[in-house]
């Protein structure tokens, strides 16, 4: 895909805002005198508020400011505030390089600086790919109470991505990660509880991640970040009788596919991984994406993509369909097909909007399944914790699906595109 993966920022790097911080609650004004007398925890909570808005005008230029003061006295949250802000050009160029070197600075001392440092390690930003080390850090940062780092570290041992499967510690570390309340922890406890048989147990993690936020009948891309675990632990209790049970074609089928959790942009080359290890091929996101010409942490061509998969001898084809009525028609009667025969189908969504880099965004992702009932659509995202299942609506799922920017191929015509396992 060529365009910004709708998600990266949001499940990959977080900022120093979700921690707490002493001057954080006070009135503007306290917090104005304490950061000018030169306290570290106040100049970071006067950064946190100009970058976000929060009760005063939004001014990165002035968050930088602060931020800085607070840094330079040695304050490690700091440290990673600065970096975050260099590694996602606000207010400042983008810089990972110079990013990376905050991280640093920061990981002793900072459970979110061991965090982002850990990320750059894995999606190659600003350091050489190194995911051993990733992990290393991500444990650091769990044992100092980061929930969210248990949580990747989990699923990064549960799919093998960059290292070998290692079941037992995966557990563990979601166990960690359930511990410090972390939503993205409870959800792949509880599918680990799921495949173990343990029903129940799964049940109760989901549905206390459910009543964190409010959810809908069905989840809806867009959504509002903070609500997306709850929608998904909503969207797996009410999955969990369609996963047992026999599949009857035309009316609900579900195709299980080995989830692996995306990378800094690597949404593409990361679905395409999962397609191929339903194919039985023990390949993982990145591997996927080193058989493909542009650089780890850009965007993937999906010509590159389907070429990528005959390297491993894999025979994938790339359909499009019109993006008008019939042609979703077209697209979903392909699909059911498809996943009756065994065989889930990747797919691009495009995003429009002021919010988005550009005025627009993509994500790409699987479908696994369809209930008929309902007429509802099961789809596998890499940008959600495992299993990463989640329920979209056929009238979601028509608005989203297009894109004018898969590939060369595309030449900048909008269309439903979808890379689908050959049986010619």
């Amino acid at each position: 895909m060529l365009t910004t993966s709708l998600l990266r920022s949001v499940l990959l790097l977080h900022a120093a805002a979700g921690l707490v911080f002493g001057a954080d609650d006070l009135p503007l004004p306290d917090v104005l005198r304490k950061a000018e007398g030169g306290d570290s925890g106040a100049q970071l909570a006067l950064a946190i508020r100009y970058r976000d808005g929060k009760g005063v005008a939004r001014n990165p230029a002035e968050a930088m400011r602060w931020g800085h003061r607070a840094a330079d006295q040695g304050n490690a949250d700091a440290m990673d505030f600065v970096g975050f802000m260099y590694f996602r050009g606000v207010g400042v160029r983008h810089d990972p390089d110079l990013a990376v070197g905050y991280f640093k600075a920061a990981a002793p001392k900072s459970a979110q600086g061991a965090w982002n440092l850990g990320q750059c390690y894995f999606a190659a930003q600003g350091v050489p790919q190194d995911v051993p080390k990733a992990l290393e850090l991500w444990e650091k940062a769990a044992a100092m109470g980061h929930g969210r780092a248990a949580s990747v570290a989990a699923m990064t041992y549960l799919s093998g991505e960059g290292v070998q499967p290692d079941p037992a510690k995966a557990r563990r570390l979601a166990e960690r990660a359930a511990e410090l309340n972390d939503p993205s922890g409870r959800i792949v406890l509880g599918e680990l509880h799921f495949q173990s048989g343990e029903t129940d147990k799964a049940r109760d993690l989901w549905a206390a991640v459910a009543r964190l936020k409010p959810t809908r009948l069905t989840g809806n891309p867009e959504q509002p970040s903070d609500e997306l675990a709850s929608q998904q632990a909503a969207d797996l209790i009410r999955l969990i009788e369609i996963r047992r049970r026999k599949a009857e074609p035309g009316k609900f089928n579900i195709v299980p596919v080995p989830h692996i959790l995306q990378g800094w942009n690597n949404c593409g080359a990361t679905s395409c991984a999962m397609l191929a290890r339903t194919q039985g091929k023990a390949v993982g996101g990145w591997d996927f994406k080193k058989l493909c010409p542009s650089p780890l942490g850009t965007g993937t061509d999906w010509g590159d993509l389907v070429d990528a998969a005959e390297k491993i001898g894999l025979d994938w084809k790339l359909r499009t369909f019109p993006p008008d009525d019939g042609g979703f028609g077209q697209a979903t009667d392909f699909v059911r097909g498809e996943i009756d025969a065994g065989r889930p189908v990747v797919i691009d969504f495009k995003y429009i909007g002021p919010q988005y880099p550009n005025g627009e965004a993509g994500h790409t992702l699987l479908i696994a399944g369809y209930m008929t009932d309902g007429d509802l659509w099961i789809l596998c995202n890499p940008a959600i914790p495992s299993p990463g299942l989640q329920i979209m609506s056929a009238a979601d799922l028509k608005h989203y699906w297009r894109s004018d920017h898969y590939g060369r191929s595309s030449n900048g015509v909008l269309s439903r595109p979808a890379i689908a396992i050959s049986t010619q």
